[in-house]
């Protein structure tokens, strides 16, 4: 039995203290969103990510300009 795949928004990090940060952040104020281990395909320094479905990118972009929390990647793949 296969799952379907589905777009989804992936934000990396450079560190595993913004990833928590950001889910902390995410959680307090209803943001879309979890974390997951950094796909394969994408190269990032925490092994962490936070990953949202593609309808919200704009939802979590906006929201992360107002924490002054600075993604080091943004991806948009099937997951």
């Amino acid at each position: 039995m296969s799952v379907e795949k589905t777009p989804k928004f992936i934000l990396t990090f450079a560190n595993t203290h913004d990833v928590i940060r950001m889910e902390k952040l995410c959680k307090e104020s209803g943001i879309p969103g979890r974390i997951i281990p950094v796909p394969r395909e994408i190269s990032a320094s925490c092994g962490l990510a936070w990953m949202a479905p593609a309808e919200d990118k704009e939802t979590v972009e906006t929201f992360v300009a107002s924490t002054g929390i600075s993604p080091e990647g943004r991806y948009e793949m099937m997951f």
